[in-house]
């Protein structure tokens, strides 16, 4: 079957202000302040975020950046965060990781690692799925989470923020593989047009927006809005190498 992407939009104002919280380069590493592992039974109560996304044995870290806020809002048929109300649909599914004592994963060492991937319960089968928060999101009031899953082919849907304003959201999906264990950031931005375009009116347009998959900080996928008429308002799959050549910069 062949695997496309789909997107909706609400026609409003488009000039945006991108808030990106994890560069090409790498992510931003912040500290953890939940100690232990807890199966929080009310969403309301999910005050404490992870800070970092916690790479786990066998399982898929699935997370989403780049806007003013995002949200996973459904994985295969589950639905994960509400579009309504920005919570997790489901609180039984929403839990708190282990604590790292405020270092950063990466610089802990195997045996700490260890402890800290021992006090987290793992998934159970392949329909199993964790919600973490993560972050307080750049929109007041609203939390960034992550998900975690078994690493099998997978449908994601997510809603990207670009403004700081709820009503306007881009809804964006795709089928992966996801069969790598490992952390997968889906990664919103606008692309940069060429600098030597002089033409008032497309110097008005808003610059595409584009969505980079990334797995463990390495491009894998990249999807832009195409200005054309047959594919306006879909995202469309581009080819890396040809990206790489063309050596696009970003907002």
């Amino acid at each position: 079957m062949k695997e496309r992407i789909y997107t909706l939009f609400t026609k409003t104002a488009v000039a945006i202000s991108l808030l990106s919280l994890l560069a090409m380069s790498g992510c931003q590493s912040l500290p953890s302040y939940q100690s232990g592992y807890k199966k929080i039974e009310n969403a309301k109560q999910a005050q404490v975020w992870a800070g970092e996304i916690i790479p786990m044995l066998n399982e898929v870290n699935i997370a989403c950046v780049g806007t003013y806020h995002c949200e996973i809002t459904q994985i295969d048929t589950i639905p994960i965060i509400s579009s309504d109300t920005h919570k997790p649909v489901n609180p039984a599914l929403l839990v708190s990781m282990a604590s790292t004592n405020g270092k950063p994963y990466a610089k802990l060492s195997k045996a700490e690692q260890a402890q800290v991937q021992a006090k987290v319960s793992p998934l159970t089968d392949n329909k199993s799925i964790k919600i973490i928060p993560l972050t307080a999101s750049a929109m007041p009031n609203l939390t960034n989470y992550y998900a975690s899953v078994k690493p099998i082919k997978r449908e994601v849907h997510i809603n990207f923020y670009p403004e700081n304003n709820v009503g306007y959201v881009e809804r964006f999906a795709l089928i992966d593989e996801f069969k790598e264990q490992g952390t997968y950031v889906l990664q919103a931005y606008r692309q940069k047009l060429a600098e030597n375009n002089d033409s008032l009116l497309d110097s008005a347009s808003p610059t595409p927006l584009c969505i980079d998959l990334l797995k463990d900080k390495v491009l894998k996928r990249r999807f832009c809005k195409q200005p054309d008429v047959e594919s306006e308002g879909e995202f469309v799959e581009l080819a890396l190498a040809n990206k790489a050549n063309k050596n696009n910069k970003r907002d």
